[in-house]
């Protein structure tokens, strides 16, 4: 596909320089640029050149395209239909024998078909999930570690060096309560009164009542309640007894509860194909004193003051809406602060782009660090976010309800049971990133590959298994790039399954350009949209049959179905089976 747009495009320009030559005008011309369109019936290629000339020529483009056109002519045999659209489009339409020539480029590059060297090895960070060790990886979360590998995969398949990366902390308020809360359920198990320092029964869901003795037992405000949190309290009480009531929340309990929910963060990523390169620990910016250095730098750059008791990055000075707290009255340093040197440090780690994956509650903090870092000499603009939103889950028509601190929601680990990794996975990326996700549970459920989109994609790539096997029953070998008469595939939609064969590699560069991995799942359900009902009609597309040379084309065919949707379905972390 690539070699055929550079023929076309060395095509386009020839005919640019004819029109300039006409109007001797000697300066360089315009670089030609060819884009797949959106709509179906716009053509293979579409070129702005005439509106680029406009000036120039000082004409009107849509008379500049006419001439364009006609200067073009069959391009050199590669073109079959040239027409003029809209303001000054030039409309294009391969010739068939050229469509042809890519199914052979197909099956020449294999595993590597739709890969590019867009990124010219360049170093980037894709930082995604670094979810607290506070409980099970929820549904958001889920779709976070999806989204971000399915970008890194992206990026990799197109000519950049990824280096994956978690982000995690285990300090502050929130391992703070994590710890409270299990000390809170260690005492409600061995029935006593006894309560955490920070507990209160302001609110009575705050204390719990022991049915045998009807002691209550605090239960720390805002703690989490998850039956994971009583399972991490036995599990203390099984190894240590019942002798530390009077422990600290922030000794044993805290301890015992960050090793076992992170071991558990770990199982859930592994179960649905997510593996990182680096984990960074946030304690380790505290401990290697990067927060206090840029404290100091954005202090004497002018950029803190003091004021209500608190430290504040003087944010309005560089154009955004208010100021933010960098350390909180207290002494404790708000979440911004060690985010600022976070991004500081992956600078220094020398990537040349950094691109943060984050829900669209943490979006609100990202100028703020953003323009931070700028103040502190780094290139601001090399670092990008992935903002994604939130996950509903239904069933029967029905929200099902989701609530991280109360745990009375579907984890990760708990959807996967249900629905396997490969549709979990396809769920969470088949829609763009920006919007919410109503993830249907019951279609997720579904076995039937005719509904269930993530079946649907993989039948089709089982089914080229199957057509290689009958077909090797019947002695018949599959051919190689020159071992087929490309002229026999002329039905209109072996021609249509070609083009979108063809379609892939500039897909591939656009979802990884725009960072959207959706765009590959839309065009995987569209290459299954085509080629499941092609090999569903046996009687008008026969594959295997006593006309050899058709036979090979056809089998070219389906290898190159074949190679595109596992290609594909690798760029999501789908397996493609060769049954089902």
């Amino acid at each position: 596909m690539s070699e055929v747009r550079d023929k076309l495009a060395l095509e386009m320009e020839r005919a640019v320089g004819v029109l300039l030559a006409e109007a001797e005008d000697r300066e360089p011309p315009p670089r030609v640029e060819l884009e797949v369109p959106r709509q179906k019936g716009h053509g293979d290629f579409a070129c702005n050149a005439a509106m680029q000339l406009a000036k120039r020529l000082r004409a009107a483009p849509r008379d500049i395209a006419e001439r364009l056109v006609a200067a073009l002519g069959d391009g050199g045999g590669l073109v079959a239909r040239a027409e003029v659209a809209g303001p000054g489009f030039v409309n294009l339409w391969l010739a068939e024998d050229r469509w042809r020539d890519v199914l052979r480029g197909i099956l020449e590059a294999g595993a590597e078909f739709g890969g590019s060297e867009l990124g010219q090895g360049r170093s980037v960070q894709v930082e995604f999930v670094s979810a607290n060790p506070t409980g099970p990886l929820s549904t958001g979360h889920g779709r976070q570690a999806v989204l971000g590998d399915c970008i890194a995969r992206l990026l990799e398949r197109t000519g950049w060096k990824v280096t994956r990366e978690y982000y995690f902390n285990d300090g502050g308020r929130q391992m703070r309560v994590l710890g409270q809360s299990v000390k809170a359920r260690y005492l409600e198990l061995l029935g006593a009164a006894a309560a955490p320092p920070e507990a209160a029964f302001e609110d009575p869901e705050n204390a719990w009542v022991d049915e045998r003795d009807g002691k209550p037992v605090a239960f720390p405000r805002d703690g989490y309640r998850g039956e994971y949190v009583r399972e991490i309290a036995e599990k203390i009480r099984g190894e240590q007894g019942d002798g530390l009531a009077a422990a600290e929340p922030e000794g044993v309990f805290l301890a015992t509860a960050k090793e076992v929910i992170f071991a558990e963060i770990g199982a859930t990523l592994e179960s649905i194909g997510i593996h990182f390169d680096e984990y960074f620990n946030e304690k380790s910016l505290y401990d290697g004193g990067q927060l206090d250095e840029v404290l100091s730098a954005m202090r004497e750059a002018g950029f803190v003051y003091e004021a209500e008791g608190a430290v504040w990055f003087k944010a309005t000075a560089l154009g955004l809406d208010r100021d933010r707290v960098l350390i909180r009255s207290s002494g404790e340093p708000t979440y911004i602060l060690p985010d600022i040197a976070y991004h500081r440090d992956k600078f220094r780690r020398g990537f040349d782009a950094i691109i943060d994956v984050q829900g669209a509650d943490h979006v609100e903090q990202f100028p703020f660090v953003r323009a931070a870092v700028g103040l502190l000499g780094c290139d601001a603009e090399r670092v990008e976010i992935v903002m994604h939103q939130f996950v509903t889950i239904t069933s029967g028509g029905e929200k099902v309800k989701q609530s991280t601190r109360r745990a009375n929601f579907l984890t990760v680990d708990e959807l996967v049971e249900q629905v396997g990794a490969d549709v979990f996975r396809f769920f969470m990326v088949e829609r763009k990133a920006e919007g919410h996700l109503d993830f249907d549970l019951d279609l997720a459920k579904d076995r039937n590959w005719r509904k269930n989109p993530a079946y649907y994609v993989q039948y089709a790539h089982a089914r080229s298994h199957g057509i290689a096997r009958k077909a090797a029953e019947a002695g018949v070998e599959l051919p190689d790039a020159a071992g087929f008469d490309a002229g026999r595939l002329d039905l209109p939609e072996e021609i249509e399954l070609i083009r979108k064969l063809g379609e892939f590699p500039e897909r591939v560069a656009r979802a990884a350009g725009a960072r959207a991995p959706h765009h590959v799942a839309y065009y995987l359900r569209e290459l299954a949209g085509l080629f499941n009902p092609y090999v569903q009609d046996g009687k008008r597309h026969r594959v295997v049959s006593e006309d050899a040379e058709l036979t090979a084309a056809r089998l070219a065919l389906m290898r190159g179905a074949q190679i595109v949707l596992a290609n594909g379905l690798w760029l999501l972390g789908l397996s493609a089976p060769e049954q089902m």
